[in-house]
């Protein structure tokens, strides 16, 4: 694919499988596909670079600093290069759409705190928190997951806001770490 693609963790948490496909990712693939003339043909990929790696917790939650260090540890033990997305819901929010705030706070930490592996987090949210069984004859709630439970509109704002504020703060850092370095030269 020509866009970021990311591979989840195991759901029993192993990082192995979503590592070695983003390093599988990377390479040139050969493959049969439709051309756009509707033929069938042999389609040539030079691999793709924007691949990373998403913790979504597993058997526990992955999104503390030991765990985004362990999964830095075994991407770059692979030669690839950690970039990390952090599924803030799932497994490391023990699947409790209401823990979803305290996990991006966490991440948001890692971040201010100069962080740069994290690039990005997948947050469950809908204009109203919870989720809804589809029932016969029962209409939905508009704005309410089907799916998975996901915290409303409000709190993801509440969440998007903090975690924008780590990502300044990182920036504020490290332009300031590289004036410095400037200065000093």
């Amino acid at each position: 694919l020509s866009c970021p693609v990311g591979f989840k963790n195991g759901t029993d948490g192993n990082l192995r499988i979503a590592a070695e496909a983003v390093k599988s990712a990377a390479q040139p693939h050969h493959f049969m596909a439709v051309t756009k003339g509707g033929r069938s043909g042999i389609a040539t990929t030079t691999g793709n670079e924007d691949c990373h790696v998403i913790l979504r917790g597993g058997v526990a939650p992955n999104y503390d600093a030991a765990s985004v260090e362990a999964a830095s540890t075994e991407l770059a033990r692979i030669g690839v290069a950690p970039r990390l997305m952090i599924d803030v819901s799932h497994a490391n929010s023990s699947k409790k759409p209401e823990n979803q705030p305290k996990v991006a706070a966490d991440v948001a930490g890692q971040v201010a705190a100069g962080d740069e592996r994290i690039i990005g987090v997948m947050i469950e949210s809908n204009l109203v928190a919870g989720r809804q069984d589809v029932v016969a004859g029962k209409p939905l709630v508009y704005g309410q997951s089907i799916t998975d439970g996901c915290i409303d509109w409000a709190t993801t704002e509440t969440v998007l806001h903090g975690l924008a504020g780590a990502v300044e703060w990182r920036r504020s850092v490290r332009r300031a770490m590289i004036e410095s370095r400037q200065g000093a030269a």
